[in-house]
């Protein structure tokens, strides 16, 4: 049994003084004070004094893009789950948009087969929709995915759902939630011509937001909203990027009575319009991170609960395709290994509180998924746990600079965030109770496993 003391558990919008032991994949015990049970004590084998550091349960990220199969030399499931987990990332879910991609069940759990020889953390995997796989949506199973991903708006992989018929089908008879990207491509695709009438093929990265403006968003997901209200399926609206897309979702409701949820990334929480000066086409994503005044509404939505999760939507490029020029570089970078402590660093600014990025990130997205005993600390539930030093300044540096901790371990190697100092660092993540980082040494015999879902 493993043993950890001196804790600061943030669990269940509580912060406490604490102890927590881990027997085999699970939590055994949980208790408050400096001092646990003697059975507790006697009975461990090993005993990790936490130092006042903050215990939490893993983040779960119900959007990543880890590339594999087709695009490997951006990223695999191998070199992504390792940087979530040095990142406190215990769980993922993962996109369809890959060579091939993932629109049949066959080609999904060969997806499921490749994670369970290398995951390092717990996974799902998204079934991809397109105009004319409605037999396969309907044979998925809700109890071992976690949901089906409808483009309504073409990005990486455009795998664009534009048929009418099919939107309403995928929304009435999906077993399982509908996560959708929205923005709209007849809006996106008359913004993009204005501004090539103006600036010809030299497009500068600053028009990103407004080519893929904020009405383009408001106007997709108040088609996915009106889809999901006519035929009654469950919908959750990835990516949130504007203040006027909040207004269609609903506030001050429990999460598990809802039916349309969405996500907000955590690049759209930190980054603002004017940072395209120094960041140019490393933050360029879709949606575009837009106005300051955007992030602001995001998040006061992240502390009012308007946004229901917190994710990343980890998507890596090579730095040479980033480096291209705007028409011809690609959308999308990486961020699980640093969303977390970007996320506690933002709360010890004081823009969120410890317990709202506890709930956002790991609370909600175990509530939302109906995932099975994960996102909690509680006695029985699989033991996903991050341990993060909240007073441990660091600078985000390239893989041949700084220390283990410090190092960029996306594939990619590179990160939107280089050059920036965080206040927290993980120190140490457990999937289902193997310490699977250790103050930047990985143990690479750690596997995840398949989540699963209730379904009643």
């Amino acid at each position: 049994m493993i043993l950890i003391t001196n804790a600061r558990i943030c669990n269940e919008g509580e912060l406490f003084e604490g102890w927590l032991a881990i027997e085999g994949e699970r939590i055994a015990d949980i208790g408050r004070g400096t001092e646990c049970p003697a059975a507790v004590r006697d009975g461990a084998t090993e005993v990790l004094d936490a130092a006042g550091a903050l215990v939490m349960p893993g983040v779960i990220d119900d959007q990543v893009h880890f590339r594999e199969p087709g695009l490997t030399e951006k990223a695999d499931i191998f070199s992504e789950s390792r940087a979530a987990a040095a990142g406190g990332v215990t769980s993922y879910m993962e996109m369809p948009n890959t060579r091939p991609a993932a629109v049949t069940i066959d080609l999904l759990e060969e997806k499921y087969a490749r994670a369970a020889e290398v995951s390092a953390a717990n996974y799902s995997f998204y079934l991809g929709a397109t105009n004319d796989n409605l037999a396969e949506v309907e044979r998925l199973d809700p109890a071992r995915n976690c949901g089906v991903k409808v483009f309504m708006g073409s990005s990486t992989g455009n795998m664009l759902v534009d048929n009418e018929q099919t939107l309403g089908d995928i929304f009435r008879l999906s077993p399982t939630l509908v996560a959708t990207h929205c923005e709209d491509e007849a809006t996106v695709r008359a913004n993009l011509a204005a501004a090539t009438t103006a600036f010809g093929g030299e497009i500068p990265v600053a028009m990103h937001p407004f080519i893929r403006s904020a009405e383009a968003c408001y106007r997709s997901t108040a088609h996915a909203v009106e889809l999901a209200h006519r035929y009654g399926g469950r919908l959750h609206v990835l990516h949130l990027s504007t203040a006027r897309e909040l207004e269609l979702f609903e506030a001050g409701k429990p999460l598990e009575e809802k039916r349309i949820t969405n996500e907000v990334c955590v690049h759209h929480l930190w980054f603002a319009a004017g940072d395209y000066a120094e960041r140019g086409t490393r933050l360029k994503w879709n949606p575009a991170v837009k106005s300051i005044a955007d992030r602001e509404a995001l998040r006061a939505a992240v502390r009012s609960g308007r946004a229901d999760v917190v994710a990343t939507d980890h998507a890596p490029h090579l730095l040479s395709e980033k480096q291209r020029p705007y028409l011809d570089a690609p959308s999308g970078g990486p961020l699980v290994q640093h969303s977390l402590p970007a996320m506690l660093t933002l709360a010890g600014e004081g823009i969120f509180t410890i317990p709202e990025v506890v709930e956002r990130m790991c609370h909600a997205p175990a509530r939302l998924f109906r995932i099975r005993k994960r996102g909690f600390l509680r006695k029985g539930y699989f033991a996903d746990i991050a341990i993060v030093d909240l007073k441990a300044p660091w600078r985000v540096v390239r893989e041949t600079e700084g220390t283990a901790e410090e190092r960029i371990r996306y594939k990619c190697g590179w990160s939107p965030f280089e050059g920036v100092e965080f206040s927290a660092r993980v120190r140490h993540t457990f999937v289902n109770g193997a310490h699977v980082y250790n103050a930047g040494r990985i143990d690479d015999a750690v596997r995840g496993a398949r989540l699963e879902f209730r379904t009643e």
